[in-house]
This record gives C-alpha cells, sequence and structure tokens, in this order.
C-alpha cells in the first residue's frame, strides 16, 4: 500500500473511532440529564448544524497533521527502514539508510548503517576468501572455455531435453541463421537444439546411441547428415553418461560438407562429360588408325586425309581437356592436406633456406596482384632447398635471383643465375631422388611427388645470347577460401556453457508454475521517435539480451538499429542521440521484428516500464503478422511490489539500480538499457521471494495489483 492510501486508511480508521466514543460519551450524558435539560440542549443544537460540522472540520486539520507526522515519525519510517535494510542484506550490501522520522528511528536507522558498515568489512573478507579458495575451480573454467574457444570444430553440448548447454565460437558462426534458413533460431545457452535440426533425425540418433549403451557397445556414437537451409552438415553425436550411466545429454560434432558435397557432384559430372565427350573422338582416331594399319598400299592422298581425322579428333580431344581442367582446376586440385598460401610468402621462405647455400634476391616480376596458392609449403620448400643445395654443386653457383610473375592462371617461379646450364637428364634424375623431411622417414619422397601432389611442373632452360641460365617452377593459381567471421572480442573469456541446466524440467512445462530463478528470459528495451506510439511514433532501434539459469549472457545479444521512414523530433534525438542520417538505410520494422521474435523465442520478455515498449509492437502485429505471446514482467511494477514503500520517481530505472548497486552504462541506448535492467531484474527477484512471490503466475498477478499497472499508452 502506498504512504498516501496508508495515511487516509490510518486518517478514516481514527475518525471512525473517534465518533462512536464521542456518540458514546454523548449518549450517557443525554441519559444523564433532565427533560428541561434535554429541552434546553436540543433548542441551543437547532439550526446550528452546519456551523457544528464547520468546527467539526477544522478540529480535524490539526487532528489529521499530528497524525500524518506521526505516521512519518514512526510506522512509515519502520517500514522503509526494513524495506533498505533488506536491500542492504540481499541485494546491495553497499546501500545505505538515509535516516528519517522521529528522532528515535533516526537513532535507529545510524545504528543500522553502522552495522552495515561492520558487516560489510566481514563479508568482504569472507568474499576474498572465497575467491582465492575458487580460484583453482576458475582456471580450470578458463581453460576449457580456451579449448572450446580454439577447437576448429564445431561443438554443441545439449541435455536430455535438447536444452543447449555448451557451444563455441565455431558452432555459433556455423549454426547462424541466413536469409535462405527462414525461422532458424540461433545458437544459445537454454535454447532448443530442435529449433536448430531437424527433431527427427537427432531423435533417431540418440535411439541408436541408447541401444549401443545397453548393447555395452566400445564405441555409442551415431553419425548422421542434417540439411538446414543449403547447408550439409556432417554430425557425429557422442553421449554423456550420469555416475550410474544413464544418458544425461550428448555431445554433437559439425562439419559443414556442403562444398566437399559439391566438389563431389562436379567431379563426378566432369568424369561423366569427359568419358561421353571422349568417346566419339576415340573412335574416330581409332577407326583412321586401324584402316591406315588394314591398308598400307593405301595412295598418299588418301593417307593424308586419314592423317588430318586423326589430327582433328587428337586435337579436339586436347582442347576439350585443357579447357575441362582450365574450369574445373578446384575440384581436381590432389586430396591432400594443402592450405592457402601468398606465393609473395612462398617466395620468402625459398629465399631464407636458399640463404644458408648462396647470396640469394628476389623480387616480383613486374606489378603482379597477390596470387593464392595451395600448398603443402613445408614439403615443397625442403625439397626445393635440398634441389637448390644440389644445383650449387653441380653448377657451381654462388648468386641466384628469385623472380615471381603470373601467366595464364599460373604462379611462375624463376631461379635464374649466370654461369653453366642445368642439363635436362640430371634435373629429371634429381627429380626422382628421395629426399628426407629429418627424422626417420623410410618412405621419403621424391620431387617429382611433391610436385605432381601440388599440380606443379619444373623444367630448365638457358640464354646462350646473355649467357643466363633458368630453372623455372611453375603451380596453378586458386582462389583462397573466404575467411571465416571471427567473433568480436568481449571484456573477459566469454561464458558459453551452463551444466547446471542439466537439471532443468522437461521442454514443454507450465510456465506459470515455474518458479522465477528456473526461468529463461529475453530482456529488451526499445528507442523511438516519440512517447505516443498511438499517433504516429515508430521504433528505430531495438536492444535485447537473454537470461538464462539466473545469468546475463552478456555475449547472447541483439541490436538492431530501424529506419522508421518519418522525421525524428530534436527532442527525442537529444535524448539517444539517434540521428536521421544514423537510420537512413536500416532495415525497417518489418525486417528487424521477425528477426526479433526468432531471438526471443520460448522466453518471458523483461522491460522496465514494458507497456510502452508492448505497445509499439501490438501496433505492428497488423502490419508485418508478427505477435508476441508469451508472458511479460515489467521491473517498474516488480520494483513497486519489492518496494512498496517508496514514491514513483525512486521507481525510474536510474533510481532502482542505484538503489539495488547496479552500474548504469550506455543509458537511453536501447541494448544498455536492457543490460541494466536485465541486472535490476535480477537482483529484484531475491527481494520478491521475501514477500512470497516465487512463481511466474504469482509475479504476474502481483504484478497486475499495482496502481503502475493501470498506466496505457
Amino acid at each position: 500500500m502506498s504512504p498516501r492510501l496508508r495515511f487516509v486508511a490510518w486518517l478514516a480508521g481514527l475518525v471512525g473511532l473517534l465518533m462512536v466514543l464521542l456518540g458514546l460519551v454523548g449518549a450517557a450524558l443525554w441519559s444523564d440529564l433532565e427533560p428541561a435539560e434535554r429541552a434546553a440542549l436540543a433548542a441551543l443544537v437547532e439550526g446550528r448544524g452546519a456551523l457544528l460540522v464547520v468546527l467539526g472540520v477544522l478540529l480535524l486539520v490539526p487532528f489529521a497533521v499530528l497524525l500524518r507526522l506521526a505516521l512519518q515519525a514512526y510506522p512509515e519510517a519502520a517500514a522503509r527502514l526494513t524495506e533498505e535494510v533488506g536491500i542492504i542484506h540481499r541485494v546491495n550490501p553497499g546501500h545505505r539508510i538515509q535516516p528519517g522520522g522521529a528522532r528515535a528511528m533516526r537513532r535507529l536507522a545510524r545504528a543500522l548503517n553502522a552495522f552495515a558498515e561492520s558487516h560489510g568489512a566481514v563479508q568482504e573478507e569472507v568474499r576474498q576468501r572465497i575467491e582465492e579458495a575458487n580460484a583453482h575451480l576458475e582456471q580450470e573454467k578458463n581453460r576449457l572455455a580456451a579449448l572450446m574457444s580454439e577447437l576448429a570444430q564445431s561443438v554443441l553440448v545439449c541435455n536430455r531435453e535438447g536444452r543447449i548447454l555448451l557451444y563455441n565460437s565455431r558452432a555459433s558462426l556455423l549454426l547462424e541463421p541466413s536469409d535462405t534458413q527462414v525461422g532458424g533460431a540461433p545458437v544459445g545457452l537454454g535454447r532448443s537444439i530442435f529449433a536448430i535440426l531437424d527433431r527427427r533425425l537427432i531423435g533417431h540418433a540418440l535411439e541408436r546411441v541408447r541401444r549401443r549403451l545397453e548393447q555395452r557397445s566400445p564405441r555409442p556414437v551415431a553419425t548422421f547428415v542434417a540439411a538446414r537451409g543449403t547447408q550439409l552438415l556432417r554430425s557425429q553425436m557422442v553421449p554423456l553418461q550420469g555416475g550410474e550411466g544413464e544418458l544425461i545429454g550428448f555431445v554433437l560434432i559439425l562439419e559443414d560438407i556442403t562444398r566437399a558435397v559439391q566438389l563431389n557432384s562436379r567431379r563426378d559430372a566432369l568424369m561423366l562429360q569427359l568419358t561421353e565427350g571422349s568417346r566419339g573422338a576415340l573412335a574416330n582416331i581409332r577407326a583412321a588408325a586401324e584402316t591406315l594399319q588394314q591398308y598400307p598400299e593405301m595412295d598418299a592422298e588418301r593417307r593424308q586425309r586419314f592423317g588430318a581425322v586423326i589430327l582433328d579428333e587428337a586435337q579436339r580431344l586436347s582442347r576439350q581437356l585443357e579447357q575441362s581442367l582450365a574450369r574445373h582446376a578446384d575440384i581436381l586440385r590432389p586430396q591432400w592436406p594443402l592450405e592457402d598460401m601468398l606465393a609473395g610468402d612462398l617466395l620468402l621462405a625459398l629465399q631464407r633456406n636458399f640463404a644458408a647455400v648462396l647470396d640469394v634476391t628476389a623480387h616480383y616480376a613486374g606489378n603482379a596482384p597477390p596470387l593464392w596458392l595451395c600448398l603443402d609449403s613445408y614439403s615443397l620448400v625442403q625439397a626445393m632447398t635440398q634441389l637448390m643445395g644440389a644445383l650449387a654443386s653441380a653448377c657451381a653457383v654462388r648468386e641466384v635471383e628469385l623472380e615471381l610473375a603470373e601467366e595464364d592462371g599460373f604462379a611462375r617461379l624463376g631461379l635464374c643465375w649466370q654461369g653453366a646450364p642445368l642439363e635436362p637428364e640430371l634435373l629429371h634424375e634429381w627429380e626422382e631422388r628421395p629426399f628426407s623431411l629429418g627424422g626417420d622417414d623410410p618412405g621419403a619422397a621424391t620431387l617429382r611427388e611433391v610436385l605432381e601432389r601440388h599440380g606443379g611442373e619444373l623444367w630448365c632452360r638457358s640464354d646462350r645470347a646473355t649467357g643466363a641460365s633458368r630453372l623455372c617452377l611453375q603451380l596453378p593459381i586458386i582462389e583462397p577460401e573466404p575467411a571465416e567471421a571471427r567473433a568480436e572480442p568481449s571484456q573477459g573469456r566469454p561464458v558459453y556453457y551452463d551444466f547446471d541446466l542439466f537439471s532443468q524440467p522437461g521442454q514443454t512445462p507450465e510456465l506459470d508454475e515455474r518458479p522465477l530463478v528456473e526461468l529463461a528470459y529475453t530482456v529488451f528495451d526499445t528507442e523511438t521517435t516519440g512517447l505516443a506510439p498511438s499517433e504516429g511514433d515508430e521504433i528505430i532501434s531495438i536492444g535485447a539480451v537473454r537470461i538464462v539459469n539466473g545469468h546475463l549472457l552478456k555475449q547472447e545479444c541483439f541490436e538492431q538499429l530501424i529506419d522508421p521512414h518519418r522525421s525524428i523530433p530534436r527532442e527525442s534525438q537529444q535524448v539517444h542521440g539517434l540521428t536521421p542520417e544514423l537510420l537512413t538505410g536500416q532495415p525497417s520494422i518489418a525486417q528487424v521484428l521477425p528477426l526479433f521474435q526468432r531471438f526471443a523465442e520460448d522466453t518471458v520478455l523483461v522491460a522496465h516500464n514494458a507497456a510502452f515498449d508492448m505497445r509499439f509492437l501490438q501496433l505492428k502485429e497488423a502490419q508485418t503478422g508478427i505477435r508476441f505471446i508469451q508472458p511479460v514482467l515489467d521491473t517498474l511494477l516488480l520494483s513497486a511490489l519489492a518496494h512498496p514503500g517508496h514514491t514513483a520517481d525512486e521507481h525510474r530505472l536510474e533510481q532502482i539500480a542505484a538503489r539495488l548497486g547496479v552500474q548504469v552504462i550506455d543509458r537511453h541506448t536501447a541494448l544498455g538499457d536492457a543490460m541494466v535492467t536485465g541486472e535490476v531484474f535480477l537482483r529484484l527477484i531475491p527481494l520478491l521471494a521475501e514477500r512470497g512471490i516465487h512463481t511466474l503466475r504469482q509475479a504476474r498477478e502481483a504484478s497486475q495489483k499495482t496502481i503502475y499497472a493501470k498506466l496505457e499508452y
């Protein structure tokens, strides 16, 4: 009950009590009067009723003032002391009571503040000891987070109900929803894996895993391929078992095989094309050759015609092969663990290694653009280094110049020197000679094998006019694989795991009876062109953050500017700093709301003064077809429940944050306000529990009874 309503109730009660007492006294005096005295009293009062009422009201004024002072001095001061002691004890140990009320109450407030200081000192000492005791555990957590973030595979860990307990950044990037995956859900702690991958596939794989566990198979693993939009994902499922061997969850290791499948399909199509396309030319060549063989006495003119047929068909077949090789070079690369590398980096690596044997200079021929190669750089550099050592000995080479140029889709690396040329027979002999990569390597490779692995060629030539000799290495140029986007660095190591979710309830429980501490939330805020949604104001920014298992997941955020397609009043720009220039070209509200709905699905919505933000969303239902039907909690109403003795101004977001010890950052930005609201909400939950509000139903029903729940927009 608010202080004003409490005062009115007290005043009405005391006035009623006073009237009853006066009535009893009057009745006693009236019964003791003689008839003549009663008649005289009645004559005295008659006609003066209005005066008596005015006198009664005037007497009530000082009575009300004294009552108000008495209430402020004791009951209201005591109620406020109770609330603020609860804040110090439950939420914000740094909060201090503002002394008020009577002298005794002010002395009590100062005594409580002194006690809070000493209690805070003890708590700080205990906190430091706990931090020291947990240092080793935190180290282990950091190692786990580091390991998961650096893994080359995409990994997710789920509980039995398919709720995600852990994921790494590669999984987040691999499973990020795209425009072709309509309705796809993003990866996040507490989200369901069934919203990301086909439930039937995962259920079938789980059944296979359970069966293998029952059969005590040494490798109870299931593998399946899932289609997700245009992606093909090879998935390996590994079971997680509890202490008694029961299945408590599973690990999914994902690999994108889309490109590999496409390359295999193209390779098969190419082989079919080469087979079918070559058959006719080979048949013509064979027929012409057999005719020449069968009729050796054939005259010269006919022999020449058959020879021309063989030459034409051979040239056509050669052109077809060259075109196919050029067009499909990417799928004809040797299947060997090669990596993309700049040709310039290969040049520098060769220069460093050759420098141990002779003097080396290196440069690009002309103004060449960056050239990408696909290499096993270690084996190629080692092979060329040993070849250069042999060349220096055989041809007395002391100085060599390295040149790099592009020619017809190939990178051509030239090793030039002045002096005796290298004989082709000797180069062929060196190509077949095994070379060592270091260590015990009984199956050492040859230079020819390394060149074939890379699709390369090597030859030598000399220029008699200048006396220069040259060894040429030619390697095919490739288009580099697109670089994977990296997650934005955050302050500290990101928390992408929460193993407490193993004990979460089932996937679709009745939300109303769930405790507040167990629910998943999406805390959001909007910035708008103004404060009147029904009069045409529009949303220009939405920011949101998720709460799962009592943790604010600052790495799982939603933030998007929106083009309102209307002017923005200057006073609104001064509040949130969003100008028309910043918003022009941003997505429309019809594009953003489906993404926000996907982000917030399966959660309870939380906002400060939620009626304002929800009104904007409701007005867009007809335009976008997007409805937000999940439960909504309002930190304004929850604060009024937790602190009924505070005034309306003290339920503003900044005031609540200061009272609960929440630092306000990026105020009046949608994401910044959502972060603050999320921190405030988490600190309100234990205060609500003290007042008997534990479940979602209790929070919603109690919120609807507060005076602030009647606000409309």
